[in-house]
């Protein structure tokens, strides 16, 4: 499984996003590729991801995707990380 955590400019948010992903994947017991990206590489990094994590403010901006878009409103609560990404997972 592939995730992207996708940010406005640069990838700090998302490399916070990815981090904290990581951890709760690992909690979970849950294998995947994730991978920290900005707006500008979104074609290229999300082409066969399952699920892309994102603030609310880039929704709009990711577009048509075949994969599951999770808006995350703080991405140091780990919390919300875990029952959003069961939550898509099943």
């Amino acid at each position: 499984m592939k995730i992207v955590a996708i940010c406005g400019a640069g990838i700090g948010s998302s490399g916070i996003l990815k981090v904290n992903a990581e951890r709760v994947l690992k909690r979970l017991g849950l294998e995947a590729d994730v991978t920290a990206a900005h707006l500008g590489s979104l074609l290229t990094d999300s082409a066969d991801a399952q699920i892309i994590l994102t603030s609310a403010e880039f929704v709009d901006a990711i577009g048509k995707t075949f994969a599951d878009v999770i808006v995350i409103e703080n991405y140091f609560d780990t919390d919300e990380l875990s029952r959003k990404l069961e939550a898509a997972l099943g």
